[in-house]
């Protein structure tokens, strides 16, 4: 089954839980890219929480709305019937029959307009809901940051996510997506459109843990992937261990040091400060850009 070749390389940067070092991986790899002159976009998925942009001088480009349709509700045309309350899946409407009470919960609701198909007496219309924005920055006057922010109070940021990396188009020919912690619908929209993915782990039980799940989830979707272990030298060898006995790829390793925490700390990056590290961080998307070629090429010839 031939396989095309992608306009754009993809690679995402994930962890099972937060603070284990992802967005520190993603700047970094990012920041070595453009500075070798390698146009690149990086795409800040987190949309919850945001701070890529921390980490750069960025020049404001656009900003965009992201919008969903909600369901409204002609209480003079609804016979409280019941259906759309049955059809929707996210409990988004809330309905009391005996007192013809019916309301929808624009928080809860997805806009899958499963409730409008369900309405047999033409009672829901719809109205737009923001959910967020992603905003577009220039770097360098080469590469890009695209930021996906969620408003407070929204329960899903998947919509501005997927909105965020369809921004991304493919403008450049290296994306890095800084994806959401966890391993739940934000994680697992933003591993999908990668081609490959750094899952950032560090050697800890809850390490480990987050690690088995992350893994487990990206088998699930069949997407390649490797390990960073962050803060190496902090916690036990079970990390190491366990990653022997099933085979999972090591990429390297980030050295539990004073240095690089204090530099992470001032809003600084490891790559710019320390030159060993700037070509660590290159070489790093160098190999994971010739996994995927080999991918690439394993497919074509079958």
């Amino acid at each position: 089954m031939n396989q095309p070749v992608p306009a754009m390389i993809k690679i995402a940067v994930a962890s099972g839980k937060g603070g284990t070092g992802k967005t520190f991986v993603a700047t970094n790899i990012f920041y070595s890219l453009v500075k070798n002159k390698i146009s690149a976009v990086l795409i800040d998925c987190d949309a919850e929480a945001p701070n890529d942009l921390s980490f750069f001088k960025a020049e404001p480009l656009s900003s965009i709305d992201v919008k969903q349709l909600v369901p409204v509700i002609d209480t003079n045309k609804c016979t409280f019937c019941g259906k759309c309350h049955e059809y929707c899946n996210y409990n988004a409407i809330f309905l009391l029959p005996p007192v013809k009470m019916i309301k929808v919960i624009d928080d809860l609701c997805h806009g899958c307009g499963a409730c409008s198909v369900a309405c047999g007496y033409g009672a829901i219309n719809e109205r737009p809901v923001i959910l967020g924005t992603v905003n577009s920055y220039s770097f360098y006057g080469l590469s890009s940051i695209i930021e996906a922010r969620t408003k407070i109070g929204v329960t899903s940021p998947v919509p501005v996510i997927k909105t965020a990396i369809r921004q991304a188009g493919n403008s450049a020919p290296i994306a890095i997506l800084d994806s959401p912690p966890g391993t739940s619908c934000p994680f697992i929209q933003t591993t999908a459109a990668s081609d490959y993915v750094i899952l950032v782990t560090e050697p800890t039980p809850f390490g480990l843990s987050d690690l088995k799940q992350s893994i487990y989830t990206l088998r699930k979707i069949k997407k390649p992937f490797g390990v960073i272990i962050n803060r190496a030298g902090l916690g036990s060898r079970d990390v190491y261990r366990w990653m022997e006995e099933n085979k999972i790829p090591l990429l390297g390793e980030i050295p539990f040091d004073e240095k690089i925490a204090r530099i992470y700390s001032e809003g600084s990056l490891l790559a710019a400060e320390d030159p060993v590290y700037f070509d660590e961080f290159f070489e790093l998307t160098n190999r994971i850009g010739n996994i995927i070629k080999d991918q690439i090429t394993l497919a074509l010839n079958k």
